[in-house]
């Protein structure tokens, strides 16, 4: 192989590397600018207080689904401070016996801490294996990015997980909603899950879609 042929491939795999991965940050911080009216993505770095890397948000759960979960997300929407930085978290609080529903995050690897109580967790690979057990207080469980995953409080006792994600917006696809939504026919669903349009009507009507 040539050197100049050696080069030109370094180059282009260089450049693939590159845009796999989301850019290094030019500088210290970059704080989003949440004034509309301008177009300047960065709040002036001479403005910046201690308040901007603070969010105290997730002191106390959040509010509780009828699947007895309360989840608080902190990511760039929520908190400016994480703007550039690629990271964010999230707080989920279950009551005895709730549920968070399978799901995924399109953006991110997720790592979940248990905080407290007994959660079942697990996720499912591309060739639809499960990897899942009951964790407790102190354990911590990767999900890899992109994969389907789910949690369930087994204890009699609520629950509370921290989960941290390699991205400052991760991303969620709940796949009940993403699946049994208005947006699917009806005739499709019912090839694929086996269901009769009196099944899917009931799904949807309990998950409170269409």
């Amino acid at each position: 192989m040539s050197l100049t042929v050696t080069v030109l491939f370094a180059v282009l795999l260089h450049g693939r590397v590159t845009l796999a991965s989301d850019p290094d940050p030019v500088r210290d911080f970059c704080i989003a600018n949440t004034d509309s009216a301008t177009n300047i993505p960065c709040k002036n770095s001479s403005d910046a207080t201690v308040e901007d890397f603070i969010f105290s948000g997730i002191k106390s759960p959040g509010r509780f689904s009828e699947t007895g979960l309360a989840s608080i997300p902190v990511n760039v929407n929520s908190f400016p401070g994480l703007n550039t930085l690629g990271v964010s978290l999230v707080r989920a609080d279950f009551e005895a016996g709730g549920v968070n529903v399978p799901h995924f995050h399109p953006r991110a690897t997720e790592v979940a801490y248990v905080l407290e109580g007994k959660i079942y967790s697990g996720f499912v690979d591309t060739k639809n294996k499960v990897f899942a057990k009951v964790l407790e207080k102190g354990e911590v469980m990767v999900f890899p990015r992109g994969l389907v995953h789910f949690q369930m409080n087994v204890g009699d006792k609520p629950a509370a997980i921290l989960g941290s994600f390699d991205s400052e917006n991760p991303g969620l696809m709940k796949i009940p909603a993403a699946v049994f939504g208005c947006g699917i026919k009806e005739e499709l669903l019912e090839k694929a899950f086996g269901l009769t349009a009196k099944d899917i009507s009931k799904v949807r009507r309990n998950l409170h879609l269409c």
